[in-house]
């Protein structure tokens, strides 16, 4: 079976509204569709790559493009594992963690997206803190990354309620023009402090070794 070579199709993050995982061929499909849509406002950008600018049939195909780059390209030391977000069974989303150097670091970073007429109803904040929640009890990491732009106001306030602390600021170029990312870090103990969004892990211990570890439990 394919999941004998590929365990990470067998990895089950569920909260009590949403359940996270790898898509099949056809809902990669509708997660593309969802892109397709709109993921935000077109008078503002939100990414550093602004692929969103795209016209929709392009933007749906880089998101299947993305999704197998991102599998193809996979080592245990610089892997970025791409989950499909499903609410009554229905793609709204996709929430990334990534890592470099996992095993030595224990760093992870996160990023996300939703369509548009999912927004808003605390989506946002169930699938990072079940991306969380991966990260620091089934990886054992010890900090997790993340950042925005100064006009990101929805995404400051997930990470303000999952207790994300200031880590600095990085100027960059996005549309042409000079734009502020403000960094974000949650430490494993202020995590601990804040965690409110109950995860179940599933399919976990066989996927170890993709994401640089041993094949056993880590915390």
């Amino acid at each position: 079976m394919l999941m004998d070579h590929w365990p990470l199709l067998g990895l089950r993050l569920t909260t009590p509204r949403l359940e996270l995982r790898l898509p099949s061929e056809e809902e990669l499909g509708e997660l593309a569709d969802l892109a397709a849509g709109g993921i935000h406002e077109p008078d503002r950008m939100p990414f550093i790559v602004p692929w969103t600018d795209l016209p929709p049939a392009e933007r749906a195909r880089s998101v299947v493009q993305h999704h197998w780059l991102r599998r193809g390209n996979w080592s245990g030391d610089n892997w970025d594992l791409n989950l499909s977000v499903f609410k009554d069974g229905r793609v709204v989303g996709l929430q990334a963690i990534a890592a470099r150097d996992f095993a030595a670091l224990r760093q992870v970073s996160t990023a996300s997206w939703l369509g548009i007429r999912h927004q808003r109803q605390g989506i946002g904040t169930e699938m990072r803190a079940a991306a969380l929640h991966l990260a620091f009890v089934g990886l054992g990491a010890a900090d997790a990354l993340s950042g925005a732009f100064e006009d990101n106001a929805s995404s400051f306030a997930v990470s303000g309620k999952l207790g994300y602390e200031p880590d600095g600021v990085d100027q960059l170029a996005v549309r042409g023009r000079r734009v502020t990312m403000r960094r974000l870090r949650l430490s494993r103990a202020r995590w601990e402090t804040h965690q409110h969004v109950s995860v179940t892990v599933a399919g976990l211990r066989p996927c170890l070794p993709l994401f640089g570890l041993p094949d056993k439990a880590t915390a």
